[in-house]
């Protein structure tokens, strides 16, 4: 199922999860969050995992003024009332010695965390690489996962200044490999299955997650699985609505 978005201009919401932000990468587009964030008005902001990248910051650190214009809005909608939770990933995973952490009176660090929805169903709400078996059992093929990730980013940029001068949209090469190679169209279904399995096994009747950098809401059996997406190319979040409505926020758009 395609991502929708069927929202008003009006971005005040109920509760926001983002996911897989990337701050520290060339590739993190920090200036469509920061738009973003500074129109968004909402009673919980989740931040779902790989917010700032440690994998790619110990390798070259790439630190740009959007990436703390990024943080500093995230921390003074903590001081204005925002309930600011931040749930690990694989990326930051640098901060889970640390655990539990509250930083300050309205933000606070997680590796998993239960939301109840205006819906009245319960959320796990959790990063998801704790259920993708690469990064659990072997990191060393993940990193190499993550390094042809970034390379084909890379190439992304010169194919996508030829498309502006022919007239032609942004196109993303790495979310066309994952929607139609073979291997990575069934990793992602495998991955959605266990986690949705996982949430159910917890007695949540949803999961709210990221990692994949594929932004869905649909039913996998009996569980609501809802997917963040990522600002490194898709540029989306999951937002509720007062009235109970989860819905795929994309920036693009």
């Amino acid at each position: 199922m395609e991502a929708t978005q069927l929202w008003s201009f009006d971005l005040t919401f109920k509760s926001v999860f983002i996911s897989d932000i990337h701050l520290g990468t060339n590739d993190c587009q920090a200036e469509k969050l920061l738009d973003f964030i500074k129109d968004m008005e909402c009673e919980n902001l989740f931040l779902v995992g790989d917010i700032i990248d440690g994998w790619e910051l110990k390798r070259s650190f790439k630190w740009k003024q959007s990436h703390s214009d990024v943080l500093q809005k995230l921390l003074r909608k903590a001081r204005k009332g925002t309930k600011v939770y931040y749930i690990l990933g694989n990326h930051d995973d640098f901060l889970e010695a640390f655990l539990p952490i509250a930083m300050g009176e309205n933000m606070s660090v997680h590796r998993e965390m239960r939301y109840v929805g205006v819906n009245g169903k319960e959320y796990l709400v959790t990063h998801g690489d704790l259920f993708d078996a690469v990064t659990m059992t072997k990191k060393w093929l993940a990193l190499i996962g993550d390094k042809s990730y970034l390379f084909l980013l890379k190439v992304n940029h010169p194919l996508n200044f030829v498309r502006r001068k022919m007239g032609m949209g942004h196109w993303s090469l790495s979310k066309y490999m994952k929607k139609n190679v073979k291997k990575a169209v069934s990793y992602i279904c495998d991955f959605e299955q266990i986690l949705s399995g996982y949430a159910l096994q917890k007695g949540a009747g949803g999961v709210i997650c990221g990692h994949i950098h594929e932004a869905e809401i649909k039913n996998i059996g009996n569980v609501e699985y809802l997917n963040c997406g990522d600002w490194v190319e898709s540029c989306t979040a999951i937002v509720e609505h007062f009235d109970g409505r989860f819905e795929v926020y994309d920036a693009t758009r």
